[in-house]
């Protein structure tokens, strides 16, 4: 090997490859302990309407350790995605000394039964708020089809001019509405024919008597459906 230029060309041009990596990741070492780089700002660039600076700071507390190359964005990222209101984060580094944060927030859409609220992407989530909004009731794993289907029903539902104030999926699949007036519909499991029985009968509603008070339709029929009024209960 010794008389061999070849492989001792060889060898140098690797111990020299090792000699320079071991260089640099000293280096990098080096780079990330020292105090040269001292983060001095967090910027938030995305306007914030139901989570506070104050909460991401504090959400972000004992985690922004090290200098500007050390910090870590993943754990920054996760610590500030964990506030109720926050959807989704992202975070960069800005030369020289600081960090950017832009925050999606969740639009809500809907209540999620007494203890939780859903987004427009028909998402659950954590926040709070006294907003009137939908009540949606169903098994959980589907709070995506309730949120497509409520557009649908809202979207059939809007010549009558009340409010969808609740869509219930019970734990056999039925669905069930009320309205802002307290009318109660039943709509059964077959949610794509529901809609087109829904449709129905928004058309015949007007024609309804003025004045009696209605309040509960079943809709579960193929060729018609059944009305229910206290009026004519008593």
């Amino acid at each position: 090997m010794w008389d061999n230029p070849r492989l001792l060309n060889a060898a140098a041009g690797f111990l020299v490859g090792v000699a320079a990596l071991a260089f640099g990741f000293a280096a990098l070492q080096m780079l990330m302990r020292s105090s040269l780089f001292p983060l001095r700002e967090i910027e938030v660039t995305t306007p914030l309407e139901r989570t506070s600076k104050a909460q991401i700071e504090a959400a972000v507390q004992g985690r922004v350790t090290g200098n500007f190359f050390a910090v870590e964005i993943s754990e920054i990222r996760a610590s500030i995605e964990r506030l109720p209101w926050v959807r989704r984060v992202g975070v960069r580094r800005a030369w020289p000394d600081r960090l950017q944060i832009a925050l999606e927030e969740h639009v809500p859409l809907a209540r999620w039964g007494d203890d939780a609220l859903i987004n427009a992407h028909g998402e659950r989530f954590s926040g709070t708020t006294q907003a009137a909004l939908p009540v949606f009731i169903a098994p959980p794993g589907t709070e995506f089809e309730l949120s497509w289907r409520y557009a649908r029903f809202a979207r059939a539902l809007e010549p009558l001019g009340e409010r969808l104030e609740r869509v219930v999926l019970t734990p056999r699949f039925a669905w069930q509405l009320r309205l802002g007036n307290g009318l109660q519909l039943m709509l059964g499991r077959d949610a794509d024919a529901a809609e087109e029985r829904l449709r129905r009968f928004v058309e015949v509603y007007p024609a309804f008597p003025r004045g009696t008070r209605h309040d509960y339709v079943d809709l579960r029929y193929p060729n018609g459906f059944v009305v229910r009024s206290p009026e004519r209960e008593g």
